[in-house]
């Protein structure tokens, strides 16, 4: 019997990675860069992973690193790796750093790569004045760089499939990191103006006119001038989307999504295990604090890698981009909720390869798993986080403990939601609160009642069945409403601190039953903090978190004129 590789699987409404047959929730954390590059670094992270409660370890394998030598490949030091982490029960997604890493620099291309500029030939940035410069990155606008790109990205995959194909460790395979032209918006290379001023492909303005009602919105608003084209067949790519930085992007979207889909392609065709790419977001509306364009991401084509898989071209890169499973953003300071969003466009699965390390980002996770019902997400950087200050330990512990539910409700439409709250800045957190329904009820989520300073929170509310819900988190109450407008009066039935028996079944056992101060004498069901803050107060109404599980049972009576 063959042995059942890892894939992905569709659900009414999403997909999950299923390994060894089954679902599998991705409790990950990104290395740094070239971590992976060495088996006595990793021994000391081991476990210290382990402790953290994490699963999955995403680390790079490079070009330079295998290939140092045109044709002759070195996996030595990568199946030490594998065989480490097997050892330590983890699993792996490994980072195809090929002819891209960061903002598409090709710094982790071989020697014999890096010093052939007739075969292997650079981006070229048109600079004010009319300067131009040498950029760090490959073109991709001559043939030799994909070709020798995809021949190492295949011998990669088949060596994988000789030495896990059987164990499964490696899950999942990135292809590229963050591709895109940084400091232009687009290549200025004279192979890259021809393509340039050449009609733009038959197959591309198919797909813009056939499918404008599933596009996004985003890609939409930067297509006016396309739209207002009586004939655009045989036209320039400035001729039919008109000139500007946008269709510059457009124009690198649609050759980055054909590069890598043909070095994607190449492993696809002798292992098939999922694969993906990932994303540099561009700036968001509501980045916090106003970083600088580093941290941000940038606010226009070249700021932020141009032309890769940002929302204004996500489509494109889906359409064409064949050989990748999905698209996944790295969300650092981007509003985390809209890109959960956006990346979950055409009902891709969502993944967050990297994201913030601290609690503020530890908090999100809730909501990626419940709101979106991501297959994983992964804090950057977790070699380099000591014990102490590693949030996602705990997070990561709960998740563990719950995962088989959590992977259960993915499964069944809106069946759940996840939410967070951040630090209170001001007297308005204390009303921040969103609204939601499931089965016949519609719920309210808010803070959890505290007479001082009201704290941070995060959680899942999962729709078991009929009146029957599962809290998971801390820091928040849940109020209920019937949907029946004929019921206006609703109380507690039951709410009842849970605890794990089985964590692979999911079954629960009863630790307490909950009631008075913790409901609020039958108006809410209430998750606390870990340390609430009383505000002076004499008497303790709130008792501090302990399992972060429960469950609840509301019900709801109607108006009788006769009583």
């Amino acid at each position: 019997m063959e042995p059942k590789i890892p894939f992905l699987e569709a659900t009414p409404h999403s997909k999950q990675l299923v390994v060894k047959g089954k679902p599998f929730l991705i409790r990950g954390a990104e290395l740094q860069n070239s971590s992976l590059s060495s088996a006595e670094y990793m021994k000391d992270v081991w476990p210290r992973v382990v402790e953290a409660n994490i699963n999955t370890v995403l680390g790079s394998v490079t070009w330079e690193h295998i290939e140092p030598e045109e044709g002759h490949f070195n996996f030595k030091e990568l199946d030490r790796i594998i065989q480490d982490a097997r050892e330590h029960e983890l699993h792996l997604i490994l980072l195809w750093f090929g002819s891209f890493k960061n903002a598409g620099f090709s710094t982790y291309t071989p020697a014999w790569v890096k010093t052939d500029q007739m075969r292997f030939p650079r981006v070229k940035l048109r600079k004010a004045g009319g300067r131009m410069e040498i950029g760090n990155t490959l073109s991709i606008f001559h043939s030799e760089a994909p070709k020798a790109d995809a021949k190492a990205f295949k011998a990669l995959i088949q060596h994988l499939k000789e030495v896990d194909e059987k164990h499964s460790t490696v899950v999942m395979v990135q292809v590229e990191n963050e591709v895109g032209v940084l400091g232009d918006s687009r290549d200025g290379s004279v192979a890259a103006n021809l393509k340039f001023n050449a009609p733009v492909p038959d197959d591309l303005l198919t797909f813009l006119t056939k499918d404008w009602d599933g596009l996004n919105n985003t890609i939409k608003g930067n297509l006016h001038y396309f739209r207002s084209q009586q004939s655009i067949k045989n036209s320039s790519w400035e001729s039919a989307f008109g000139s500007s930085t946008a269709t510059d992007e457009l124009f690198m979207a649609y050759h980055y999504a054909c590069y890598l889909s043909q070095v994607a392609a190449a492993g696809k065709a002798v292992y098939p295990i999922p694969l993906f790419t990932n994303v540099w977001l561009a700036k968001s509306d509501n980045d916090i604090n106003g970083n600088p364009v580093v941290v941000s991401g940038g606010a226009t084509p070249g700021e932020y890698p141009s032309g890769g898989g940002v929302s204004s071209v996500l489509d494109v890169w889906q359409h064409f981009a064949k050989s990748l499973d999905f698209i996944a953003p790295d969300i650092y300071q981007a509003d985390y909720k809209n890109m959960c969003a956006a990346y979950r466009h055409r009902n891709q699965p969502l993944l967050i390869p990297e994201q913030r390390r601290d609690e503020y980002g530890a908090r999100r996770i809730w909501y990626a798993f419940g709101s979106h019902q991501a297959i994983g997400t992964a804090p950057f950087g977790i070699d380099t986080l000591e014990e102490p200050h590693n949030p996602f330990r705990n997070h990561y512990g709960l998740l563990k403990k719950v995962e088989s539910l959590v992977l259960e409700s993915q499964r069944r439409p809106n069946s759940t939601i996840g939410f967070f709250f951040d630090e209170a800045v001001d007297s308005r957190a204390k009303s921040e609160s969103l609204e939601a329904a499931l089965g016949t009820w519609k719920l309210k989520i808010e803070r959890s009642f505290v007479f001082g300073k009201p704290g941070p929170g995060f959680g899942m509310v999962i729709h078991l069945h009929d009146s029957r819900f599962l809290l998971i988190g801390e820091g928040f109450q849940v109020s209920f409403t019937s949907s029946n407008p004929n019921k206006p009066f609703t109380g507690i039935l039951h709410f009842v601190e849970k605890d794990i028996v089985d964590a692979e079944t999911g079954e629960l056992k009863t630790i307490r039953m909950l009631n008075g101060d913790e409901t609020r004498n039958g108006r809410s069901c209430m998750m606390p903090g870990e340390d609430p803050d009383y505000g002076g107060f004499p008497i303790a109404v709130t008792i501090p978190a302990r399992t972060k599980i429960a469950e609840c049972e509301p019900y709801a009576l109607e108006w009788d004129d006769s009583m």
